[in-house]
């Protein structure tokens, strides 16, 4: 479901971030790159102008527009004459999922002709059959698909799935609502911020931070190692230390002021630093989640060249760096560092260990493991009874 918007919310924030903080989002110097059109990217090839599209994805997850200053969206619409609706709407993937499961289940197509949902839940649509093969012939640029993120194990030929984004779960937190700076997943647990704590309705991020922080192997998760991890969510959340659990929404208690301290996302802390400077994101001691979310077409997708069209187009190095100056994830696309580095408004995000991770910071994040059905059923049971009693 869509985030509510208040007087300090997120689209407040994202005209102001679009217009200057960081003046990042506009790249002045990145819309003359490359030969570049008057609409500030190139057209991408394949099929005619024109055409529908609808993307679902999650909020703060692309560059915004202000008149003047035209964001991927308008961009988009105005190189390839697409009427393209691009809807933040996925919350948590487990409730989007519960959403679009029923049409899926019998064969009738979504709305949505691209979807933007995290890798675990990315692997079940493909092992489920509700996903259509991409036109990879008709997106070119993917030939710059960095190579850590080509042909993963479970779409070796990566025929139904291309990366949008990845990141870092780690902690966010308001020095001034805490006091001090915080290092550890304990720090979650110290009773000065009872009921100023939230967690992710994520399990693998919640859960696979937890259970690095109980000395816990999360590439080969097992149900007698998580239960620790369980136990300590399940009392803190009885004993009111944490607040509630969150998709995105977290986003606007960080930034009116609800929460102390949270589990949460390294970009999105770092746009809503922009608004409110005292927040901070840390990837713990123990070490820190490392996620990918990925572009798939549903089964019976309308709208298949315009979808090619689009994907296309944000692989374009430059579209590539765009977003990424606004979003500050990791993208996917091999160059956009290097343009990063060359614009001075930009410079400082090429240094950005959480966006280019180095060597020392990929020694610190982990990619949770793989669990078979009945284990993910096991697993999700017991998280559903923690975080919705």
């Amino acid at each position: 479901m869509s985030m509510p918007v208040s007087p300090r919310g997120r689209r407040a924030f994202l005209r102001r971030l679009a217009g200057g903080a960081a003046g990042a989002v506009v790249l002045p110097s990145l819309l003359q790159a490359c030969g570049r059109g008057p609409g500030g990217s190139a057209t991408s090839g394949g099929g005619d102008r024109g055409g529908e599209l609808v993307i679902s994805s999650f909020p703060l997850y692309i560059d915004p527009g202000q008149p003047g200053a035209p964001g991927s969206v308008e961009r988009f619409r105005k190189d390839t004459g697409i009427n393209l609706r691009y809807v933040e709407d996925v919350n948590d993937v487990r409730q989007f999922f519960a959403r679009i499961r029923p049409q899926l289940a019998s064969g009738q197509p979504l709305a949505q002709d691209l979807v933007v949902l995290t890798s675990w839940m990315a692997e079940r649509l493909i092992r489920l059959g509700w996903v259509e093969p991409l036109p990879l012939a008709e997106v070119p640029n993917a030939r710059h698909l960095i190579p850590s993120l080509r042909n993963p194990s479970w779409d070796l030929q990566q025929r139904f799935s291309l990366p949008w984004q990845t990141g870092i779960a780690g902690i966010a937190y308001n020095i001034k609502a805490t006091g001090r700076e915080l290092r550890s997943i304990d720090d979650l647990f110290d009773p000065k911020l009872k009921g100023r704590v939230s967690a992710l309705l994520e399990m693998r991020d919640t859960m696979g931070l937890l259970m690095l922080a109980d000395g816990k192997d999360i590439s080969m998760p097992t149900w007698e190692a998580a239960q620790p991890s369980f136990d300590r969510l399940e009392k803190a959340r009885r004993d009111g230390q944490i607040r509630r659990f969150t998709g995105n929404d977290y986003q606007n208690d960080l930034l009116a002021g609800n929460l102390a301290a949270c589990i949460g996302w390294s970009g999105d802390v770092a746009q809503l630093a922009l608004e409110q400077p005292d927040l901070r994101f840390l990837v713990p001691e123990s070490g820190g989640m490392l996620w990918a979310d990925l572009m798939l077409m549903p089964k019976g997708a309308r709208h298949r060249q315009e979808a090619a069209q689009w994907m296309n187009w944000v692989y374009e190095p430059v579209e590539a760096a765009r977003i990424a100056a606004a979003v500050q994830y990791i993208s996917p696309v091999q160059g956009v560092r290097e343009i990063l580095a060359k614009d001075p408004a930009t410079a400082a995000l090429a240094r950005n260990p959480l966006m280019f991770p180095d060597a020392a910071t990929r020694q610190r994040l982990h990619i949770f493991g793989p669990l078979d059905d009945q284990e993910e059923a096991r697993w999700e049971e017991r998280f559903a009874q923690i975080t919705e009693g």
